[in-house]
């Protein structure tokens, strides 16, 4: 019977892994820092596990399809919010945000760690 209950287990948690979205894990940011990208309801939230700011959460984020999301970003120094998109292209994730309906933007590339 433990062994069933162990095996259902194991099941159960490479089923999740494998239904994960490729934006989940750990990131390295353009500052050194370590954020870490998880579900949170139906989107992905970004937060700091590193640096300065950690603990801070930064972003939230909306899959598109085909690499893309949409969201928000949040500059963890003064805490003002920001329309937001980024592109998932293998191990890099591309985020950005942008003020004046797009006229100024900020973009930084993070590396999968």
């Amino acid at each position: 019977m433990r062994g069933m209950l162990l095996s259902t287990m194991a099941l159960l948690a490479t089923t999740a892994a494998a239904f994960a979205d490729p934006i989940e894990g750990q990131w390295k940011t353009g500052s050194g820092s370590t954020a870490e990208i998880a579900a949170c309801g139906t989107a992905y939230c970004i937060t700091l596990k590193t640096g300065k700011h950690a603990g801070k959460q930064i972003g939230r984020f909306e899959a598109q399809g085909n690499g893309a999301y949409v969201g928000t970003v949040t500059d963890p120094a003064n805490d003002k919010t920001y329309k937001g998109k980024g592109t998932l292209k293998g191990a890099s994730f591309t985020m950005g945000g942008c003020v004046l309906g797009g006229l100024i933007c900020r973009n930084e590339t993070w590396a999968r760690m």
